[in-house]
């Protein structure tokens, strides 16, 4: 059996796959899907092939078609969704917020609360549920897949701005966007403190805690986790809280909220991540009211997608999209200015 070296990794949101193969020197000319379907387990060539005609396998940097014939020595990539799963979807009648849509894809803006897919416990009530019950009678839609259209999501208490496929071919080039880092995706958070920097850009590995399996954290480079990087600017200084854009040059899970907490800037009312206790300000018996008046007018983490950029998959057009913030935000945003403006302390 001809050798070879292979790299399987998740892409950042968990929906992908992503192998890197080198071939051995040895290796007699051979098509790609047949190449890559006898190496990768349940990969049917369907699906290479479906992967292939997206742009999705990359020999030596480049994209191929599937009757590539693969060379010795050659580096090769390639992005695909997981293979199915069983795991039934029930189409359910839960709104949904739809910011555009057309025959290729369409963006909605996710409120907080929702959870994008079933898993852990949630197997009703999910965005993927209502994505179902939208395109029951859509041929274009395949409502067997497990993740139908989902080529990256946002945390359950995260708002804002989702790009959702309704094709084979725009999953695919959506995919590879989110894997390359092209897509534009800025998010904006109520923070703790004040940060010293009017912007500024983190930089750390971030993984599975070793002692919570339930929260990430940074590690030092190199040890453990995976590269990430978030660039911040601060928008507006509210005495001990600031309102900051968080830019994702990478998409790791829960990135934003475990960099700002690596910055010891915890997200307002994160509760995994230490943002539900009160970090800043005074011991008056005031003020502590005042931030649990907060906490229960935003009872999750301050955190909303506000801008999502992409190349239409199929016309090459640029896509921007831009969201308000959310009415909890927003009215929380509201009482720290008034209560700044009003203290007598």
């Amino acid at each position: 059996m001809v050798e070879y070296t292979e790299e399987k990794e998740e892409l950042d949101e968990g929906l992908y796959e992503h192998y890197r193969i080198t071939v051995d020197a040895g290796q007699k000319a051979l098509r790609i899907d047949k190449f890559l379907s006898n190496r990768i387990e349940n990969a049917s060539r369907s699906r290479i092939q479906t992967a292939a005609d997206a742009g999705n396998i990359l020999a030596n940097n480049k994209s191929v078609k599937p009757n590539y014939k693969v060379r010795p020595n050659d580096e090769i990539v390639i992005v695909m969704d997981y293979p199915r799963r069983e795991l039934k979807i029930i189409a359910e009648d839960i709104p949904l917020n739809i910011v555009y849509e057309d025959d290729q894809l369409m963006v909605i803006n996710k409120p907080p609360g929702l959870v994008v897919h079933p898993g852990h416990g949630n197997y009703t009530g999910t965005l993927v549920n209502a994505l179902a019950y939208y395109f029951k009678d859509s041929p274009l839609f395949d409502s067997e897949d497990p993740r139908p259209g989902l080529v990256h999501r946002i945390d359950k208490d995260t708002s804002g701005l989702m790009v959702v496929a309704k094709t084979e071919l725009a999953k695919n080039k959506l995919a590879l966007q989110f894997f390359e880092k092209t897509t534009e995706r800025r998010y904006q958070a109520i923070v703790w403190g004040s940060l010293k920097e009017d912007e500024g850009t983190i930089t750390g590995n971030i993984g599975r805690s070793l002692k919570n399996r339930l929260v990430f954290v940074v590690f030092p480079e190199g040890d453990y986790g995976k590269h990430a990087v978030t660039h911040y600017k601060v928008l507006r200084r509210i005495g001990y809280v600031t309102l900051v854009e968080c830019r994702l040059e990478t998409g790791r899970t829960h990135q934003i909220r475990v960099h700002m907490k690596h910055l010891n800037h915890p997200i307002f009312n994160d509760y995994n991540y230490g943002g539900d206790k009160i970090l800043r300000g005074t011991t008056f018996s005031k003020y502590k009211q005042f931030v649990f008046n907060c906490f229960k007018t935003l009872p999750r983490q301050a955190l909303h997608a506000k801008t999502l950029g992409f190349m239409h998959p199929t016309s090459g057009e640029k896509m921007t999209f831009n969201s308000d913030l959310p009415e909890d935000m927003a009215s929380a945003i509201d009482k720290w200015e008034n209560y700044i403006a009003n203290r007598n302390e």
